[in-house]
């Protein structure tokens, strides 16, 4: 049985509001790890970074449009 399997089952064995807290935390910790990996994909180097450059030289070519005139066309 892997580890998650044993910890699925013990969460099975908690009682209905410790259930809802073991929910509540691992919400709270996934969005930490989502914050931690948006941090460094947005270094110097990293995919975000790459996107913004690119992003950057679309505007300064011309290439981009207001938000509000592409909203409207849709």
């Amino acid at each position: 049985m892997s580890k998650v399997e044993q910890i699925e089952a013990e969460i099975t064995k908690l009682p209905s509001q410790e259930v809802r807290e073991v929910s509540r935390w691992l919400q709270e910790y996934e969005a930490e790890l989502w914050d931690e990996e948006m941090e460094r994909d947005a270094q110097p180097g990293g995919p975000l970074d790459k996107l913004a450059q690119q992003a950057r030289q679309e505007i300064a070519a011309g290439k981009t449009q207001p938000l509000d005139e592409f909203l409207r066309h849709q």
